[in-house]
């Protein structure tokens, strides 16, 4: 066994495969780019490489600047996780050279499974059934138009080095055929450098399924049962699980036999996942793709065979033989996975950026947390959403998927919007119970998920907790105290004696006006046209609102931006919430451009990204269309220009910050444009 493994990944992964090497006894080395400086996988290592800039093809994605920081910190394996180098023939050619041992499969295996093209071939050689398609060399657009009408439609355009959901499209008629296979044409080219696909019959009710293989470098090959990976969304997992529900012993047993003969018809040698398409209308099973590499829902299988794929992936590419046989190899119980990502299901799964400010685990039995994040990690937009992997094992499905909507629900997540409530809400609907296909999601929610609707409880306790906070800062119990402390300012008898008043605009750029006034113990907080009497109390990060007999718990952080101002985030029954407080001026500024903020005297960010020019000054005149920020989003370069002739009055943004999408880059004071010349 090698004695110092370096990581070549980042994120969640990098820190599952640390704790694994640590616990072997092997030094690690974590592998950086300069976003991750501050990461958790650095922190959990023993050891740390600089390996480039934030950008991942100048870093996680450069075979050799991985193979130079191995060197240099004295490894002699990598281990490149999934995703990045995980498949790449680079890196296993220049560990080669180097001397230095790729911890996966062997080249041969990678290069024969990484083009779907050849892959369908060997599985047809080996009497493995594939979905009726097209799977030949020639590329031409004609051959591939009279192949799709050879197979009938509907049909799927596949780019054949694809991956995760990318360069992939249906294709209902033979008049759109033209142009979904132009569009996959380039997004293949710009993700995989091969813009090769091949064609397959489109099944309207499939399900996704995958068996998981673990073979060694002395012939042994195992399959490690199945996963059920149907629930996706764009052709990306959400939600995983083991065993498969719903599935009949036959289909089960012919999934394993199948795996095994494709693992067997290349010298499969390592972990690898062989992936299936099942049509729940015919019954008919037909082999997908392989992925030669660790997968991301790899923990469903260990909690439920009580296998370490990692330890084993370590072992083998040491040489270790497999320490067992299939005769000794069985499931326990279920194991339900979700992926928690950084994005806004309610605003069209929008990916967010920004720095954690809030973070907790949930706990319980049966509960797992794969994470790489903390308290103070920064969300950036180089790299994908996935923040951590919540799991639950439990003796039954029902009782596992309770288990992880529980934790989901107890699981705190502050700094930026997450899909926690999706997830909790797809783990509880009806369908849950039915027979999965990969339409789940937009049949549980046709028009689209939103958070279940508050009764005004989260608005009111964002209110009560500014006034709160302020009052213990100031250890004592009058309002006065803060009569001239911006957002809070005492009014008089029309919203209460001795009444705070706050002003909070929600994530629609809409502002409410509440008032916060003491009532015998407690509070009445009225916002807008609603009125509730509270309870309350504030200790460290709990605020505890107690109304008519029931106590309700939020998490509570806030967020001070250098120039975005004070932002609080909660997290409570229902999901979580994000508020700006507002100062007076503002206020008065918002009442006369329109509450929207879509005037023409502000500039927005578009989406999220980094700012990496600002050509606008305080004070300087501009005409319509002249250049004012210009920021990185989405891999692409955004120029942000004037929308009217005006005067730039204030600056919210600098170079190299890291912006949501909405927030107010730059503020003008419209001009007339005879006024200007």
């Amino acid at each position: 066994m090698f004695h110092t493994l370096l990581i070549a990944n980042r994120g969640e992964i990098a820190c599952r495969i640390a704790r694994t090497a640590r616990r072997m006894g092997l030094r690690t080395v974590a592998a950086y780019s300069d976003a991750d400086r501050d990461a958790l996988h650095v922190a959990l290592c023993d050891t740390a490489v600089r390996i480039g800039p934030p950008e991942a093809a100048r870093s996680y994605l450069d075979a050799a600047v991985i193979v130079a920081a191995a060197r240099a910190a004295g490894a002699q394996a990598i281990h490149p996780g999934y995703g990045f180098l995980s498949e790449s023939l680079a890196l296993i050619d220049a560990c080669e050279a180097a001397g230095l041992i790729f911890v996966g499969p062997s080249r041969e295996a990678i290069r024969r499974m990484g083009s779907k093209i050849e892959s369908k071939r060997i599985a047809l050689e080996a009497g493995v059934p594939v979905v009726p398609g097209y799977h030949a060399d020639d590329q031409n657009p004609a051959v591939l138009q009279a192949a799709a009408s050879d197979i009938g439609y509907p049909v799927l355009i596949k780019a054949s080095a694809g991956g995760g959901g990318k360069g992939m499209r249906v294709v209902r008629s033979a008049a759109e055929f033209a142009a979904a296979l132009a569009t996959v044409r380039r997004e293949a080219q710009a993700s995989f450098g091969d813009d090769r696909v091949l064609l397959e019959r489109y099944l309207d009710e499939p399900r996704h399924l995958e068996v998981q293989l673990l073979g060694d470098r002395h012939g042994h090959l195992v399959n490690l049962f199945e996963r059920e990976c149907s629930i996706q969304r764009n052709h990306q997992k959400v939600i995983e699980e083991a065993p498969a529900p719903h599935l009949s012993l036959a289909v089960r047993e012919a999934l394993f036999a199948h795996a095994l003969t494709m693992g067997r018809a290349i010298g499969y040698d390592s972990t690898g996942t062989i992936e299936f398409i099942h049509d729940s209308r015919s019954g008919d099973t037909f082999f997908l793709e392989m992925n030669t590499r660790l997968q991301v829902e790899h923990p469903v299988t260990e909690l439920t065979v009580g296998i370490d794929l990692v330890e084993w992936q370590l072992r083998v590419a040491a040489g270790e033989p497999l320490g067992f046989g299939q005769p000794e190899l069985s499931q326990r119980g279920c194991a339900i996975e979700v992926r928690v990502c950084a994005e806004n299901p309610a605003a069209g799964f929008a990916p967010e950026i920004g720095t954690l400010i809030g973070y907790r685990e949930p706990r319980g039995e049966g509960v797992r947390v794969d994470s790489g994040v903390r308290i103070g990690s920064r969300v950036t937009p180089y790299y994908d959403s996935m923040l951590a992997k919540v799991i639950a094992h439990a003796d039954d499905r029902p009782t596992a998927a309770r288990r992880l909507a529980t934790a989901l629900d107890d699981t705190v997540l502050l700094g930026v919007h997450s899909n926690l409530g999706f997830l909790a809400d797809l783990l509880r609907h009806d369908h849950f119970a039915q027979v999965l296909t990969t339409h789940y999601i937009e049949r549980a929610f046709p028009t689209g998920w939103q958070p279940r609707a508050d009764d005004g409880l989260a608005i009111a306790a964002a209110a009560l907790h500014g006034v709160l906070a302020k009052q213990a800062a100031a250890g004592q119990k009058s309002l006065g105290a803060w009569q001239s402390l911006g957002a809070w300012r005492v009014v008089g008898a029309g919203s209460g004696a001795g009444s705070t008043q706050v002003l909070l605009e929600d994530v629609h750029r809409r502002v409410h006006e509440a008032s916060v006034s003491p009532l015998g113990e407690g509070w009445r907080v009225r916002v807008d046209d609603l009125e509730l009497n509270l309870g309350a109390t504030l200790v460290g990060d709990t605020l505890e609102l107690q109304r008519d007999g029931l106590t309700v718990r939020f998490t509570v952080a806030v967020e001070q931006h250098a120039t975005q101002g004070e932002r609080v985030w909660l997290s409570g029954p229902g999901g979580t919430w994000a508020w700006r407080r507002l100062d007076r001026w503002q206020r008065a500024f918002k009442g006369a451009a329109g509450a929207d903020e879509r005037g023409g005297n502000r500039l927005l960010a578009p989406m999220p990204g980094l700012v990496t020019q600002v050509q606008a000054s305080v004070g300087m005149t501009v005409n319509a269309g002249d250049t004012l920020v210009q920021m990185e989003a989405m891999k692409m370069v955004h120029t942000l220009s004037a929308p009217t002739p005006g005067r730039v009055s204030e600056l919210r943004c600098r170079v190299g910050d890291a912006v949501r999408g909405g927030d107010v880059l730059v503020i003008m004071e419209a001009m007339e444009s005879e006024e200007k010349q």
